[in-house]
């Protein structure tokens, strides 16, 4: 039996269905695009303070990347708290990790308070290696870990059923099911002058006093603005050239008896990440990684066989029940850009710690609209330069897009065949038809479907991505269903 090629979370907890904005003249105090982690916490901390919110989701209550996430709740950040401390400071460093423990502790805040029923539950974390080539470079997190205040240090065994040399243990992490914890969070929205509205696309947002912002269902007016998108759609261009997009993908396999409670990384390249949570279908065994940048690998299927050989030789043979990819913006300084831009705010860049960024990054925004102070606010600042040491990140991260925009205006270029008789069904090919470039999809009926490769971000020759039958974009990681429709920004 073929796993699902959707997410564990959106199979095993339906949403309730909000409705879609049918109307023009409404006004709220901040506008929310995004019903993710962070447009959903934000909704609720400024409903909390006297704020009327309108939250925007063009799909589903979680169905962008939050849907798409392995829910890990961790302070452990993927940069290293060793690196931040040099490309920054060691008060950075301290400043992170203060904001990923307040990130933690609001989840948990709101859990109970709400009486959220997502299975949240305090579990440890563990960074660790299987080869000894690493130990030192553990070690070294565990230090800096410690010295920006967690609860943190070096251990020499982790509770997996395989050897490993050595790893880090970060106390009191947490996990939950996201998509249950989703719905608590927008059960609390609507109401009181406030609105949720799914199956609406944002098709642009205009800066002022008021903000204006369009809808295919109506334009509607507010003081504020905030992007909890995974990438601004509006204004930020500068962003686009500070982060890179990836593809990350995922496997849930049925739980086999015991197992260890934690959520455990490793420092493989690429890099895999375990956890276990109980949901309404049974218990799961989540395994991610296989990260690439997006439209940078011609066989996204092999990314999926390469996780299940992990899982094979690490966990025994067993057959996955969900399969699916997502979405991590990579900053350039290993730190998510927060803040504003006249009236609109971004909150995006949080690398695979989407649950407590994307929480913090809720907070900030919050604090921000309404006037409070906020310790984390001029680090994670989008407009801040780059810190020291990260230039060379900068530079070869940004490398693809003049190279792909001129190889891309070649007719040749990454044409795959001249004949749209060679695209079988299932597949995506760049054709030359008549000296023209077109990307043609056919899909299992045998129907072709032809559109322009150009990305409408800025120019890019899409590419097809095999595992999710998506034409995905090299140089900024804007996505398109087969019918050219945006799943992922900046693209809009």
């Amino acid at each position: 039996m073929e796993p699902h090629t959707t997410s564990l979370w959106l199979e095993s907890s339906p949403a309730p269905r909000h409705e879609p904005l049918r109307r023009d003249g409404l006004h709220v105090d901040v506008a929310i695009v995004g019903a993710g982690i962070t447009g959903l916490t934000a909704a609720v901390l400024l409903k909390q303070r006297g704020r009327t919110v309108a939250v925007i989701e063009k799909e589903r209550v979680g169905g962008g990347e939050t849907g798409n996430t392995t829910a890990h709740i961790t302070e452990a950040v993927d940069a290293r708290y060793y690196f931040i401390a040099r490309v920054f400071d060691k008060e950075a460093a301290r400043l992170v990790a203060q904001a990923s423990r307040a990130s933690i502790e609001q989840i948990a805040q709101l859990v109970h308070e709400f009486a959220i029923q997502c299975r949240f539950k305090r579990v440890p974390g563990y960074l660790y290696t299987e080869k000894r080539s690493f130990v030192a470079e553990v070690k070294r997190e565990a230090q800096a870990a410690a010295e920006a205040g967690l609860a943190a240090k070096y251990v020499s065994e982790v509770p997996l059923p395989f050897a490993i040399r050595g790893g880090v243990l970060f106390e009191n992490q947490a996990q939950f099911h996201p998509q249950e914890y989703l719905a608590g969070l927008a059960a609390r929205i609507h109401g009181d002058g406030s609105f949720l509205f799914e199956r609406t696309h944002v098709r642009g947002i205009e800066d002022g006093e008021p903000c204006v912002i369009e809808t295919d269902g109506g334009k509607l007016t507010a003081g504020a603005v905030i992007q909890a998108t995974n990438v601004p759609i509006v204004s930020f261009t500068t962003l686009h050239v500070k982060d890179a997009a990836y593809r990350t993908y995922a496997m849930a396999y049925p739980s086999k008896g015991a197992h260890p409670d934690g959520l455990f990384w490793d420092t493989a390249e690429p890099y895999h990440y375990t956890r276990w949570q109980e949901t309404g279908e049974g218990e799961f065994m989540i395994v991610g990684g296989s990260d690439h940048k997006v439209g940078q690998e011609a066989d996204t299927e092999k990314c999926f066989t390469g996780l299940q050989q992990y899982v094979d030789e690490h966990f025994g043979p067993q057959q996955p029940r969900y399969r699916w990819s997502g979405q991590v913006i990579d900053p350039v300084d290993g730190l998510p850009y927060i803040g504003r831009s006249g009236n609109i705010y971004v909150s995006t860049g949080y690398a695979g710690q989407g649950m407590t960024f994307g929480t913090a990054g809720a907070m900030i925004c919050a604090d921000l609209i309404t006037g409070r102070e906020n310790a984390w606010a001029e680090l994670f600042d989008w407009k801040r330069v780059h810190a020291r040491g990260a230039i060379k990140d900068f530079i070869s991260e940004n490398v693809d897009y003049p190279r792909r925009m001129i190889m891309d205006r070649l007719v040749r270029s990454n044409v795959e065949t001249k004949d749209v008789a060679d695209v079988k069904p299932g597949e995506g090919k760049i054709v030359s038809v008549g000296g023209r470039k077109l990307a043609v999809h056919r899909d299992d009926a045998g129907t072709l479907h032809a559109l322009s490769p150009v990305c409408t971000h800025m120019g890019c020759d899409v590419a097809w991505n095999d595992a999710e039958r998506t034409w995905d974009c090299p140089c900024h990681g804007s996505r398109f269903k087969t019918t050219g429709e945006v799943l992922n920004g900046p693209a809009h």
